[in-house]
């Protein structure tokens, strides 16, 4: 297991850009999948994008093209850069790793979350 500490949240105005960064605490040779989720009081979380070990994307449709996922050379912080920002996205993000320890046992850890919050 591995934890996470996100940074970059805060109040912008539309359309942005905002930039949101996870830094991985621990071995990051266990982890399998970093990615962003969003949740807003009330609602489930949900999948914004998460990139894997071979450097592979995924995104969420309709982060798709206004969002990118990044990390460093060292693999040990991931960026989230988001555009095209609108009142629809403001809610909690959290960070997500997913991987094996020692191979064969799976393991989830997450962030405690920052708040984006965009005006009009």
């Amino acid at each position: 297991q591995v934890q996470l500490l996100e940074s970059g949240g805060g109040s912008v105005q539309a359309v942005g850009p905002l930039e949101l960064s996870c830094k991985v605490r621990g071995n990051i040779d266990t982890v399998n999948t970093i990615g962003w989720y969003r949740q807003a009081p009330g609602n489930q979380r949900d999948h914004v994008a998460s990139i894997k070990h071979d450097d592979t994307t995924d995104y969420a449709d309709s982060m798709r093209g206004r969002f990118t996922v990044s990390r460093d050379t060292n693999k040990t912080t991931m960026h989230l850069q988001m555009n095209n920002l609108g009142p629809g996205d403001t809610t909690k993000y959290f960070c997500s790793a997913r991987g094996l320890i020692q191979a064969i046992s799976p393991f989830t850890s997450w962030g405690r979350g920052v708040q984006v919050t965009v005006s009009s």
